[in-house]
Order: C-alpha cells, then structure tokens, then sequence
C-alpha cells in the first residue's frame, strides 16, 4: 500500500518558481509551471516570493481537498532538455522568416523563439 502524499510532502519538494517583471504596472507575477493556475503577483521580490508560497500552498491545499492530481516537479538530471532541436520547414517559410528576422535586426533564431515563445505564453496565460 502506498502512502498517501500529504501537503507537508508537496511542500517539500522543488516546484521550479518562474518571477516575471511586470513592465506595464511595476512589481512582479510569478507562477509555478507544473501547478497549473498557480500565479501571483507582488510590489517587490521579497512580497513576490512570500506571495508565491502563500499561493503554492493553498493550491496545494485545493487541489487536496478536490481530489485534483498534483504534478511533481520534473527533475532535469534525469531528464535533461539540450534547448535544441532540428526542424524540417518548407523553402518559402525559411525565407520568409529570414527575411522578418533581419528586418528586425536579429539572427533567424533568435526570431523563432520570439515566435515560439510568443505563441506559449498566449496559450499558456
């Protein structure tokens, strides 16, 4: 028999924290990844982390109480990400994106993770 997972367990273990400055408004959003809708904001980086644990453990409490599954933190040792991969597009799209990219003034690469980040965090917000 397995031992049931408590909050003190989830607590314990590495969620990765990502804080964003918020350049519209001043302060900070932060979230954490593998909690889904686990966002908060703060004024300065001591209330954005305090901010982020309060809203990491009542998450927590939540998804306990309602029996949502929790996510562990992925451990990048045993599962490491190189940031690279190969992408087969058509001659036209290469083009195109090249052509953006200088318009821009940046390297081709660089503009496609503009692109794909852009795209994540429309998806993701």
């Amino acid at each position: 028999m397995k031992p049931e997972k408590t909050l003190e367990y989830y607590l314990s273990l590495p969620y990765r924290l990502e804080i964003i400055p918020d350049t519209e408004e001043g302060g900070y959003g932060a979230r954490y990844p593998e909690l889904p809708g686990c966002i908060t904001c703060g004024e300065t980086m001591e209330d954005i982390i305090r901010n982020a644990e309060d809203a990491k453990r009542e998450w927590l409490l939540s998804a306990l109480e309602d029996g949502i599954e929790i996510f562990e933190p992925v451990d990048e040792a045993v599962n490491p990400y190189s940031g690279q991969f190969k992408l087969r597009i058509p001659k036209i799209l290469h083009k195109i994106l090249a052509e953006h990219a200088k318009k821009e003034g940046i390297s081709m690469n660089q503009y496609c993770l503009y692109l794909l980040s852009r795209n994540d965090a429309f998806h993701t917000a």
